[in-house]
């Protein structure tokens, strides 16, 4: 039997709730794609794609957050990861996103990503959130700009990703309140 420990939240289109092993096929999807992966630590097979699952699910049981798998709500078909994610040694309180590549260009992004920020602020206390995006990916740029954030310049990961080039996007809960909304 599947048990997602955590909140389900639901959007006009999407539905987020934490990761269950029948999510495996599209999370080992979404990391065999070399586009769609580029971003989110590489190509990867399906054996770490699941040990990256696996760590989201733990993530809820350790800190009682972590990214959400993101289902289309007509069809229930896997759509990405979002949400909440701070492992050990993190620059800050970040809410992160990877779309499978069909999904991408659709506003998803957005529309998931205001739903946790939502969420993180409401019920996680969060003072503020940031994105961690290298700046070769523009079309998280964008989606961090569409939601308010701005680029605060390079930041840093822990190891094993100390190498990776990263800016940090981010805005305060104040400044997500008052934020221009479309």
């Amino acid at each position: 039997m599947a048990i997602a420990p955590g909140p389900t939240l639901e959007t006009a289109r999407l539905i987020l709730r934490p990761p269950i092993q029948p999510d495996l096929d599209g999370w080992a999807e979404l990391m065999a794609d070399p586009v769609a992966a580029r971003f989110i630590g590489g190509q990867q097979p399906r054996s770490i794609a699941w040990r990256m699952m696996a760590t989201i699910a733990g993530s809820w049981a350790l800190k009682g957050f972590g990214m959400f798998s993101v289902l289309d709500k007509a069809s229930g078909r896997w759509l990405g990861r979002i949400g909440p994610w701070v492992p050990e040694g993190w620059p800050g309180t970040e809410v992160a996103w990877g779309l499978l590549p069909n999904a991408q260009g659709k506003g998803y992004a957005a529309e998931a990503a205001t739903a946790t920020i939502d969420w993180a602020f409401d019920h996680l206390g969060w003072t503020e959130v940031i994105h961690c995006i290298d700046p070769e990916n523009t079309p998280s740029e964008k989606a961090a700009a569409r939601l308010g954030a701005t680029n605060r310049g390079p930041g840093k990961l822990p190891a094993p990703y100390e190498e990776t080039r990263i800016n940090i996007w981010g805005q305060t809960a104040a400044e997500w309140r008052n934020r221009p909304r479309p």
